[in-house]
């Protein structure tokens, strides 16, 4: 996977870097596997706008991805790698040996042909799923659950990894890509290797229109705005608005949000570097 930067021939042209490509091998996704999303534009069941600057966007359709990985012991062949819209990673098509298909996310250098397993007896190879108490110590991982048989909730996202560093009783410590440490049952599944598509991290849009594309209409700053309007708004010439908050007034920086009391705070063993 690379990024190629087009020569400035437009002006839309003169900052864009988009992927190559070349990783994908089929342009029409599994119909078994596909089914239309709606897009709201930000209204509600009244029609009355909730969320602001949402709206249009291409037609999309989503694919169901098998997060979960229970298909323990049947053996699966990569039958492609393809382009999702819904999400920055490559997604796998894989053929089981009883018949069924299923989407998963592609981890870096999987390749076409390759055979994947889930489950406790599967090998700790890139692509295979297993309990976190079944890996060893120091493997990159992704596609962690949090609670057994719920499937996959972190280490999702393009070039993603997260590390597995130790044990500890029935718990294994997991060294998140935020730099978290935090502590996952060893009965959790995740899956071997690190999240494909790693070079999303250097794309460059390169112009407006391909935010209207992904459903994003132009956004204005509370600091142009009138007082009426938002917080941050008036004052004579450009002013820096004072503190950034929301148009409610909510701290938009500094502001932490998550529950004091929450109740796995217990598992989180070192929070993520404050930069």
């Amino acid at each position: 996977m690379a990024v190629r930067k087009l020569k400035p021939v437009t002006p839309g042209q003169r900052h864009k870097v988009i992927g190559t490509f070349e990783d994908i091998t089929a342009s029409v996704p599994e119909k078994s596997l596909v089914y239309g999303k709606r897009h709201t534009g930000g209204r509600n069941n009244t029609g009355k706008m909730t969320v602001r600057y949402i709206g249009g966007g291409h037609k999309q359709k989503y694919r169901l991805i098998d997060f979960k990985r229970e298909k323990d012991g049947v053996p699966a062949v990569v039958k492609t790698i393809e382009y999702d819209p819904n999400r920055s990673a490559r997604i796998a098509l894989l053929y089981y040996a009883d018949g069924e298909k299923r989407y998963i996310i592609a981890p870096n250098g999987l390749q076409v042909g390759a055979t994947l397993m889930s489950g406790a007896d599967a090998a700790p190879e890139v692509g295979n799923a297993l309990p976190l108490a079944n890996i060893p110590v120091g493997t990159v991982i992704h596609n962690i659950e949090l609670r057994p048989g719920q499937g996959a909730l972190l280490v999702r996202s393009a070039g993603n990894f997260a590390q597995l560093t130790s044990r500890e009783g029935s718990y294994c410590v997991i060294k998140l890509p935020s730099g978290e440490l935090r502590q996952i049952l060893s009965a959790c599944k995740a899956t071997i290797g690190s999240v494909g598509n790693s070079d999303h991290a250097l794309e460059q849009s390169g112009k407006a229109g391909r935010s209207r594309w992904l459903g994003r209409r132009p956004h204005n700053r509370g600091v142009v705005m009138n007082p009426v309007d938002h917080p941050m708004g008036g004052g004579e010439g450009r002013q820096s608005g004072g503190h950034p908050r929301s148009r409610k007034g909510l701290y938009a920086k500094g502001l932490k949000t998550r529950a004091p009391k929450k109740l796995s705070n217990k598992y989180i063993i070192e929070r993520a570097n404050k930069k």
